[in-house]
């Protein structure tokens, strides 16, 4: 679907937010989408996807969206954790809005913010994406590993992907269906929503603090996504292995040449069990390195080519507006 430079002057607005143990938060999410949806003045829905959550939020947001009758509302139980890209990439999916609004449940992505992305929206651009400015609440090693990722992506990808940005944006339906057409298993959603290209551009914005609950990610998960990332959106680790493998084979073909030289006019000497430990391990090391950013590659090659669903729904709970 090709996107359209005439904007619909009452366009339905969805608000996308996957889930994982965020019963403490979620009342708070759906008052406050609710508070600012309403007073925005457009038709909206709220896509609600839990994504395999092992405290009660499935039966929380299903009562509070009970106790409010007149919000049109989808709820999408997964069958496990699939993880935030698959649940995110199911709530897109089952979105219907003309405009689509990802936002993550511990309310740090403001919806206030909705409001001037829209008015972004209505002057041409197909994307609004929010840039961070501050990153409150976050430790000073997850800001400075977040701040070396995005620099690190932006020189090995050859797609674009804004620094300190995350899923947090607006998108125009057309954006919303040439994201569905893409259908690789391991996604890195950013560089997704990037690579699709369409017209963009950004607001700038603080986030705040978590609102309740305590944050799923810890810094291996954060390791994984970074590696997933990278090898999603760069083959500079395969290309730097070549190089490298040329430079130490250019390095060991002219040692080599030296040591017949040397014999020729010195003679044979007794080889120092230094340099040949040092050239073993050195090599060893190298060599383990290859075939460990080989793996990484060759994994995500073996999980497309099995082609698995992306995620599979339990439930679908569905309200309409009352």
């Amino acid at each position: 679907m090709a996107c359209s430079s005439i904007r619909p002057a009452n366009p339905m607005l969805s608000a996308v937010v996957p889930f994982l143990n965020e019963a403490a938060t979620l009342p708070r999410l759906i008052s406050t989408l609710e508070q600012v949806l309403e007073e925005i003045g457009l038709p909206w829905e709220l896509v609600l996807v839990d994504d395999g959550s092992r405290d009660d939020s499935l039966a929380v947001a299903k009562r509070e969206l009970q106790r409010r009758p007149q919000i049109r509302a989808s709820l999408l139980s997964l069958s496990r954790n699939f993880g935030k890209e698959a649940a995110l990439t199911a709530g897109l999916e089952a979105a219907q809005g003309d405009v689509v609004v990802p936002l993550d449940a511990d309310l740090q992505d403001p919806p206030e913010l909705i409001a001037p992305m829209l008015e972004q929206w209505r002057q041409g651009f197909d994307v609004v994406y929010a840039v961070r400015r501050r990153r409150a609440g976050d430790s000073a090693t997850k800001r400075l590993t977040a701040f070396g990722f995005y620099r690190l992506m932006g020189r090995l990808s050859s797609t674009t992907i804004p620094a300190d940005t995350g899923d947090f944006r607006l998108m125009d339906r057309c954006v919303v269906e040439a994201l569905a057409r893409l259908p690789e298993r391991t996604r890195f959603m950013k560089g997704l929503f990037a690579w699709v290209g369409f017209r963009q551009t950004a607001i700038q914005y603080d986030r705040d603090a978590r609102q309740g609950g305590a944050s799923g990610w810890n810094y291996w998960k954060l390791w994984n996504f970074a590696v997933d990332g990278i090898t999603s959106f760069s083959r500079v680790p395969l290309q730097v292995l070549s190089g490298g493998g040329l430079l130490i084979a250019g390095v060991a073909l002219l040692y080599g040449a030296w040591m017949v030289l040397r014999t020729l006019l010195f003679g044979i000497d007794l080889p120092g069990y230094a340099s040949l430990m040092t050239a073993v391990l050195l090599l060893g090391g190298l060599q383990l390195i290859g075939l460990g950013v080989l793996g990484e590659y060759l994994g995500r090659v073996f999980e497309e080519v099995k082609r698995r669903p992306l995620y599979l729904v339990r439930e679908r709970w569905q309200q309409e507006q009352q």
